[in-house]
């Protein structure tokens, strides 16, 4: 059978879920594929070539039209999606974060923030620094997040009785609350201009 390079990124999302981003080396791709490591190059130039298509496939769903009508609720719901997508992969909020640092991946979810925030009024030079700083919020918060559950998992954790330990009794509301921040960030930067 023809190794296809769909099958590669299969192969490392099947890695990256059971043994962690740490391990996801092209050694163990080629081994879990029955290929020679050289196979994978035919269809990758580099590992971080192949860590972007792993990243847009994580971000898939982030292309699908938003629902809400307003520009707060797009980005709310956006933001939302964006952290399902990480959380959907064992170290999904780093690997993006590194692909997105290097330019690697192709999704156009920062630039659909952008978009939201331009709906809202904003310039779009500011648009498009709200838009970097929305995703980051969400790729720290997210890396947080599977950082947390990957230690609580392991026992590695600090006591419940920590001064810690109420904050991170939901993470979703903790997320909530700083979207509500940002998006009231907007709102009071543009003033009577948002729309």
């Amino acid at each position: 059978m023809q190794l296809r390079r769909g099958d590669v990124v299969d192969g490392a999302i099947a890695i990256l879920d059971e043994y962690g981003l740490a391990d996801l080396t092209m050694r163990r791709l080629a081994s879990s594929l029955h290929v020679q490591p050289g196979a994978l190059y035919w269809h990758f130039p580099n590992k971080q070539a192949l860590l972007g298509a792993v990243a847009d496939r994580i971000l898939a769903p982030m292309e699908q039209p938003e629902a809400a009508d307003d520009w707060a609720r797009q980005l709310v719901e956006l933001a939302h999606r964006l952290r399902d997508c990480l959380l959907a992969y064992r170290d999904g909020a780093e690997l993006v974060s590194a692909t997105y640092a290097s330019r690697l991946t192709t999704s156009r979810g920062r630039e659909r923030f952008a978009d939201a925030a331009v709906r809202a009024g904003m310039p779009r030079a500011d648009a498009d620094l709200a838009a970097f700083a929305l995703l980051y919020y969400v790729l720290g918060q997210t890396v947080d997040e599977q950082s947390r559950m990957q230690m609580d998992s392991a026992g590695a954790l600090a006591e419940p009785d920590s001064p810690l330990a109420e904050v991170d009794a939901d993470p979703t509301a903790r997320f909530d609350f700083g979207l509500q921040l940002f998006v009231g960030g907007i709102r009071n930067q543009l003033g009577d201009r948002a729309r």
